[in-house]
């Protein structure tokens, strides 16, 4: 077997455990497994014909950083997204380009993949959220917001972001990162969301 052929098998391997065995069971974006796949082979096969040519290497990588801008704009996606974004690009890289030795290419694949299992694991601040709220009463004093919210969501909070208190209009605007009381974790994350909150 070739040093091409196993770099190619073991990018393989690796970006189907990332996104059929860990992005997949957890997150279950559909448009997102089309993209990391697309991605992951893309940067490979380019990155592979670049190394087997005279063109820069350092041109290619700098394309792919334009063009991963471009594809982070064109929709809104949380961090964690992000974070799958580019471990299936640095997956690409490592399959396409042999690095010497040859166990390395391997020993760093299995970390990015290790590295998103850990960090991305449900149990791992499971009982954290974020959430964008609207309430309807103007609130100008901290400590009284932050009782109001621990007392409506039932939950510890840990930090208040007052976006806009609108005197005219009796609401405030905020986004709160709170802990919810311990509870079986579920596999699919919650992560960002919209609430409107009663504040009388």
């Amino acid at each position: 077997m070739s040093a091409t052929t196993l770099l190619f098998g073991l990018d393989l391997v690796a970006i189907t455990v990332l996104v059929f065995g860990l992005y997949a069971p957890r997150h279950r974006r559909r448009d997102l497994l089309v993209a990391y796949l697309v991605v992951n082979i893309g940067v490979m096969a380019v990155a592979h014909a670049l190394a087997s040519t005279s063109a820069s290497v350092g041109l290619g990588l700098g394309l792919f950083g334009v063009l991963s801008i471009i594809r982070l704009r064109s929709s809104e996606l949380d961090q964690h997204e992000v974070a799958y974004y580019f471990a299936a690009l640095s997956l690409g890289l490592l399959g396409g380009i042999a690095v010497t030795p040859q166990w390395l290419s391997a020993a760093l694949m299995a970390a990015i993949v290790g590295v998103i299992f850990v960090a991305d694991h449900p149990s791992l601040f499971g009982n954290y959220r974020r959430q964008n709220m609207v309430l309807d009463r103007a609130f100008t004093n901290e400590a009284l917001l932050a009782a109001h919210l621990e007392s409506l969501l039932e939950a510890k909070v840990h930090r208040v972001q007052v976006r806009k208190v609108d005197l005219v209009h009796d609401t405030t605007s905020l986004e709160v990162r709170f802990q919810v009381p311990a509870t079986p974790i579920s596999h699919e994350a919650i992560d960002d969301g919209d609430l409107i909150g009663t504040g009388r």
